[in-house]
């Protein structure tokens, strides 16, 4: 056993939205996703297959219901890893179907003599065969493999500061982003797990900016980006850029809903050396709820879009062909995955949520299968080029962009495999 209180399930003093368990994570590849689905006023663990011809889930309860604080993440061979809190350590398994009952394989404990210290799971690594987590401490933050290690779970790096988010930068699952607060100033880093926890700058877009990292795409670079570098201390802006580019961090308009929060879930793969043609699919929680939006760095509109009834809200991924893909579960479709072809430029349509998706020019949409439940089964908006390269110049009036101090470029990553990219600017 090797050696943090329990997550809590709203935001935290960090501005970071905690998981309370029943969220849907989703494999790197796509093929698998778990989550805490209730039954009554209990929670088990469910395991989804979303490969196939069509999507099933297969239920995987234990001895008792699951405490709303456990997590729940998908592994690459259909196995589900979960994490519990039990009489003050962190405990780790891994479940999988045994006919009509639930398998479990313990992976060992991590206890936090600190109670200050909070621990969670990051998200799905790429290649589905180890996983990962963070306890973030006062004053710093550890890094352990919790599941694909040789001895149970393993401390791999130590990073000063207290970090929250998490973002897979590499298809080889060794550069993991993190936003990192010291002295009272945010700032998105890279760990590189195979030099020993080795910390350098990914995003230094103004000296008195707080910078986080939200989402990227290894294939592309692109990267999304929350800061408030546009007004400092005053409101943070989502924007975009591309590792290696020099050129500045760019914060579409159109990305501004009011009262509301965008955050981005999923960016389509497979455009390589292509960010602008990158579909990005951003969650919009206001008053009324959580719904649908639709973005490409190309386009000068966000498409708003209501998201299907039972939504796993902030869960799904992108096809390469442009396919839009989310898993919702309702009584009549415990298992169900919601499929919207958005062609580039539909954004631009002008089209906005309200009335359906038939009601959006250029969107079209699908329910994907019955959802059954199978018993068993093992600074500126416009568009950027390549990383290096000059921007095409945009076509129509521009919008108005907010004034945005471009910084020297951040230290190089070093030789970190990421196609020659080292930061952006």
């Amino acid at each position: 056993m090797t050696a943090c209180a329990i997550e809590p399930t709203a935001a935290d003093e960090d501005g970071e939205t905690r998981s309370d368990g029943t969220q849907c994570a989703i494999t790197a590849d796509g093929a698998y996703a778990a989550r805490l689905a209730p039954a009554g006023d209990c929670l088990f663990p469910e395991r989804w297959t979303l490969d196939g011809p069509e999507p099933y889930a297969v239920p995987l309860p234990g001895n008792q219901p699951e405490e709303p604080g456990s997590e729940v993440q998908p592994m690459g061979d259909g196995r589900v890893l979960i994490r519990r809190l039990v009489d003050g350590r962190h405990t780790f398994s891994l479940l999988y179907p045994t006919g009509p009952g639930t398998g479990e394989l313990a992976l060992g404990a991590i206890e936090c003599p600190d109670p200050d210290t909070r621990l969670r799971l990051l998200p799905p690594a790429p290649g589905g065969e180890k996983a990962y987590a963070l306890a973030v401490g006062r004053r710093s933050t550890a890094v352990w493999l919790v599941a694909g290690g040789a001895f149970g779970p393993e401390h791999l790096a130590m990073v000063p500061g207290r970090c929250s988010g998490g973002v897979w930068l590499d298809r080889a699952g060794r550069m993991l982003a993190l936003d990192r607060e010291v002295g009272g100033r945010t700032k998105a880093i890279v760990v590189d797990l195979e030099r020993d926890g080795e910390v350098s700058p990914l995003l230094q877009i103004a000296a008195d900016s707080d910078d986080r990292l939200l989402a990227a795409d290894p294939d592309s670079g692109l990267l999304l980006i929350r800061s408030d570098a546009p007004s400092p201390g005053r409101e943070e802006r989502l924007g975009w850029g591309v590792i290696g580019s020099t050129l500045p961090v760019r914060f579409p308009e159109c990305l501004r809903v009011p009262d509301c929060t965008v955050t981005p879930f999923a960016i389509q793969p497979g455009q390589v050396l292509m960010p602008e043609n990158c579909g990005v699919a951003l969650r919009i929680d206001g008053p009324g709820g959580s719904w649908l939006g639709v973005w490409r760095p190309t386009d000068r509109q966000l498409l708003q879009l209501p998201a299907p009834e039972g939504w796993l809200a902030g869960a799904g991924l992108w096809s390469e062909d442009g396919v839009l893909q989310l898993p919702y579960a309702t009584r009549e479709v415990p298992c169900g995955v919601a499929r919207f072809a958005v062609p580039r430029g539909a954004g631009d349509n002008g089209g906005h949520g309200g009335s359906g998706v038939a009601g959006n020019p250029g969107v079209t949409g699908e329910m994907g299968g019955t959802g059954d439940t199978r018993p068993g089964d093992p600074v500126r908006d416009g568009t950027v080029g390549a990383p290096g390269e000059a921007a095409p110049e945009p076509s129509g009036p521009p919008e108005p962009d907010p004034p945005v101090p471009v910084a020297p470029r951040p230290v190089p990553l070093r030789e970190a495999p990421l196609k020659g990219r080292v930061a952006v600017g």
